[in-house]
This record gives C-alpha cells, sequence and structure tokens, in this order.
C-alpha cells in the first residue's frame, strides 16, 4: 500500500460545491501533468456504486464504501499518478492524496451555474449554502493534513487556466522532493 513517502508520482483529489468547476478543471491538469484522470461521477454511474435515488435532489445516492473498494487498488498504487475531482471528499483515504485542492466560488455566479443545470431549487440553495459556508473546506482542512489543502477561486476562464498552472506546479514540486 502507497503512501505519500512511497509513491511515485503526486495524487490530486479536486473537490468542491457543485459547479465551481472541478469536472473542467481535473482533465487539465491531469493533461498538464501527463497523469489518469478518474472521473468520479462516471466511474459511479458506469458501476453502478450507487444505492437508492433521491427524487427530492433528483440523484441517486452514493455507496461510499463501493466506491472506496472500487478505486482502492488504483489509488493504492506504488505509481500514483491520479487525479480525482468529487464534491466530497471526507471519506477518502488520507493515504491516497499528496495534494487537496479545493475550489471556491461567488455565490452569486454558482447560483447561477446551478440553476443553468435545471437542479431543484432545494438543491441549488442547500449548494450555494455549503459555499457561503464554506463546508467543503472545512471538511477538507479537517480530513487532510493542512500542508496538502490548497484553496482556489474558480469563477472565471482566466482564473481556471491560473489554477490549472498552480496546481501544476504543485505537484512538480511534490514531484521533486521524492
Amino acid at each position: 500500500m502507497a503512501t505519500r513517502e512511497t509513491r511515485k508520482r503526486p495524487n490530486i483529489l479536486i473537490t468542491g460545491t457543485p459547479g465551481t468547476g472541478k469536472s473542467t478543471l481535473a482533465p487539465k491538469v491531469a493533461s498538464n501533468l501527463n497523469m489518469e484522470f478518474i472521473d468520479i461521477a462516471g466511474e459511479i454511474k458506469k458501476f453502478n456504486l450507487y444505492g437508492e435515488y433521491d427524487a427530492d435532489y433528483q440523484c441517486h445516492v452514493l455507496d461510499e464504501d463501493k466506491l472506496l473498494d472500487h478505486l482502492q487498488e488504483r489509488m493504492d498504487s506504488d505509481e500514483g499518478g491520479i487525479v480525482i475531482d468529487y464534491h466530497a471528499c471526507e471519506f477518502f483515504p488520507e493515504r491516497w492524496f499528496d495534494l487537496v485542492i479545493v475550489l471556491r466560488c461567488d455565490n452569486t455566479i454558482l447560483f447561477d451555474r446551478l440553476t443553468e443545470r435545471n437542479y431543484p431549487e432545494k438543491k441549488v440553495r442547500e449548494n450555494v449554502e455549503c459555499e457561503i459556508f464554506g463546508t467543503i473546506l472545512d471538511e477538507a482542512k479537517e480530513s487532510y493534513s493542512q500542508e496538502i489543502v490548497h484553496e482556489f477561486s474558480n469563477e472565471n476562464h482566466d482564473q481556471m487556466a491560473e489554477n490549472v498552472r498552480k496546481i501544476t506546479e504543485l505537484a512538480l514540486k511534490i514531484k521533486k522532493k521524492k
């Protein structure tokens, strides 16, 4: 089982409230670093890693144990070099990641993005509140070492391009330490 000390290449988690740009940014970071990108939402759907359907939120409920079992071999590999994105972070084992990026977004922009996705009103409201209170950032700071958690505002294309550059730099520094 690999750890941050034994892994050859860093593993990166990109997290944040839905609508902050994780699914757009993460594959760009992976491509920039020539790493594997694992689309967690896609994996959940493809491999039926969910339980019941929540009609209020109009989505399936993730079965965290199934997801973790599904990812364990790849994430525990000594090779590393994996970028994943997901809107929650606290249930992933700390040993899996060398870098945790929390994307943030102004709540007015986030509201518009989620509304454009046709999210139910309750889901939009709860996600905007989550962003206002910094819930995902707090969860990341409680779940991982402070030195690997980084917060980035991700509200437009220029910020996204700059974030890809900064995350690439952070990952390359980790690689050089080893």
